[in-house]
């Protein structure tokens, strides 16, 4: 029976720079795509809507600073380990964050969290658009088009990482992480992906399509309830990431996917006092 399922175990690094040793893996590479495909799409609608390129270089660099950030710090924070795990002999076996700090600066090794990431885009957002005088729920509205495409290439990455990976399956589909485990398992990251890309295409099309009638706040909250709402329910398909989370009722993600969907279903809500958003359309 073992024949019928996808075994899974990609080289996680594509070459080695020469002279200076330093691997070249597939996940930077896949949160680089995340980066250039996201200011492609927000560069049209940037253009479309009157704003120009020095405005949106200024944005990719608060975003991508506030992504990576929020998502390494998310990630010590959220799922640790905090404290250093030692045997029976008194050796450290696990470095905890508490008592080695500058493990914090380590994101070459992993360890980044997708809800950590959030909450630093929102920071970048709104440091952004308190030096620029943006309107920030334009932006809001406007970035989430592109979240899910970013999203969809760092799940990919977590893909080809082995990394994320869903509990065990008989099911036909399911992947063997040949580094992890040696029982089928869902492939988590790839049914997040597929969704992701299935998001966007529609956040878009609300983008190109309803930009001039949707009220203020309508595409942001509508995406939040979509993509932690998903996020909830495919937590039941993974394994926990830390071993605290077994002794919880829900996980640390579903957790942290509660507050995004209430926040997103508030947003929908307020959206229906407001106006829409005065656009300066510019057409190619």
């Amino acid at each position: 029976m073992i024949e019928m399922f996808i075994r899974w175990d990609p080289a996680p690094e594509i070459f080695t720079i020469p002279g200076i040793n330093w691997p070249v893996r597939w996940y930077g590479m896949m949160w680089a795509l995340a980066f250039i495909a996201s200011h492609f799409f927000m560069n049209r609608i940037f253009k479309a809507e009157g704003r120009s390129d020095k405005q949106l270089d200024t944005l990719t660099l608060y975003i991508i600073f506030g992504t990576i950030l929020g998502a390494r710090l998310g990630h010590c924070l959220f799922y640790g380990p905090w404290f250093d795990e030692v045997d029976a002999m008194g050796n450290v076996i696990s470095e905890g964050y508490l008592s080695h700090p500058l493990n914090l600066l380590k994101v070459y090794e992993g360890g980044l969290a997708s809800h950590g990431g959030a909450i630093g885009i929102i920071i970048g957002m709104w440091l952004y658009c308190r030096k620029t005088k943006e309107s920030w729920m334009w932006l809001f509205d406007r970035l989430v088009v592109v979240v899910p495409l970013a999203s969809m290439c760092i799940r990919l990455g977590n893909l080809i990482n082995s990394e994320i990976i869903g509990i065990p399956t008989e099911l036909p589909w399911a992947f063997i992480f040949v580094s992890e485990s040696p029982l089928p398992r869902h492939p988590a990251q790839l049914y997040e992906a597929i969704f992701c890309l299935f998001l966007f295409a529609y956040m878009y099309f609300l983008w190109k399509t309803k930009r001039h009638v949707l009220k203020k706040g309508f595409m942001f909250g509508i995406m939040c309830v979509l993509f932690f709402t998903e996020r909830f329910f495919v937590e039941f398909l993974k394994e926990n990431q830390s071993e605290f989370e077994g002794n919880l009722p829900i996980n640390m993600g579903q957790i942290l996917s509660i507050p995004f969907v209430i926040l997103g279903i508030y947003m929908i809500l307020r959206s229906k006092k407001q106006s829409p958003h005065e656009i300066k359309v510019i057409e190619n």
